[in-house]
């Protein structure tokens, strides 16, 4: 018997405050067939990232649903979040987890990519694996101006999009659609409502300022709690565990008189990020994934 190819998807939508939305746009990914893992909206970031699974069709299939839905009831026009976006589907990765290769998520990102231009009149940028070019690789080089200023951006040759018109969608922007590894959003709170903090914790952990490798990082406010955030993506988590990033920031906060109040994980998490920073934690020796009662019972 040969095993069915699993991809995973995990887009993250310009929506994170009405349910009516959130809740169609959930009914429109398991209508398509796939496996709706996650749903985690934010509504300080304004922002929901959601986590579905299945064959590359299945997941094809749900991810042009989502467009069709979130295309059509999200105006950014009217949209204020504390994170960055680009378009009202922001960004849409394609992550091989069994069966699949980096290649066939590739190729299924650019067959997305050209119906959504095709179907919504929608500029997509391709982004990591599948980007066009190494300009192009980073998110945050793509979504930088965002929405606001997609209109000037896009009219440069430089920045013409992959797939569909060189105009941003009036009330969508764009989407950025692309093939990577799994990644860890993982977000650590502060005791303190001091912007300036947060965002030179950022500085100092993340790879483009000269932090690690495989981390990006921004300081955000999260005004409705009176406190402040550092927002991470860990792109590698074998090579930038959990436990180093999070002993960095507490580290350095502890520099300005600040504590660290708790940090989360958005979405799904690989089980292996979470067993090397306990282990590490306890001090625990030559520990490995084989001693997780569940992975043996599984193996």
């Amino acid at each position: 018997m040969i095993p069915m190819a699993i991809i995973e998807c995990i887009p993250n939508i310009s929506e994170g405050r009405r349910q009516d939305v959130l809740d169609a746009c959930a009914a429109a990914i398991q209508a398509a067939g796939a496996k709706l893992l996650d749903v985690k909206p934010d509504g300080t970031h304004h922002r929901t990232v959601f986590s579905y699974a299945g064959s590359p069709a299945e997941v094809k299939a749900a991810t042009l649903a989502l467009f069709d839905r979130a295309v059509a009831a999200i105006d950014l026009r009217e949209h204020k979040g504390e994170h960055p976006r680009l378009g009202a589907v922001d960004v849409v990765p394609f992550v091989p987890i069994e069966g699949a290769t980096m290649a066939d998520c590739v190729a299924l990102a650019k067959e997305v990519a050209a119906q959504v231009a095709s179907k919504h009149a929608l500029p997509i940028y391709l982004y990591e694996e599948a980007a066009s070019s190494s300009a192009r690789r980073n998110l945050e080089d793509i979504r930088r101006g965002e929405f606001e200023g997609l209109a000037t951006k896009i009219a440069k040759p430089e920045w013409a999009p992959d797939f569909g018109p060189a105009a941003a969608h009036a009330s969508a922007g764009a989407a950025v659609v692309g093939a990577r590894m799994p990644l860890i959003a993982y977000n650590i709170n502060l005791a303190t409502d001091r912007l300036d903090v947060a965002k030179k914790i950022a500085n100092a952990v993340r790879h483009s300022s000269g932090g690690f490798r495989y981390v990006k990082a921004m300081g955000l406010a999260l005004e409705d709690r009176g406190i402040v955030q550092v927002s991470m993506n860990l792109t590698n988590y074998e090579k930038t565990p959990l436990y180093r990033v999070f002993e960095t920031v507490k580290r350095e906060a502890a520099r300005y008189g600040v504590a660290v109040l708790e940090s989360e994980i958005i979405g799904l998490v690989p089980s292996a990020a979470l067993t090397q920073s306990a282990a590490w934690f306890l001090q625990v020796s030559d520990f490995t994934d084989a001693q997780v009662l569940e992975n043996a019972l599984r193996a």
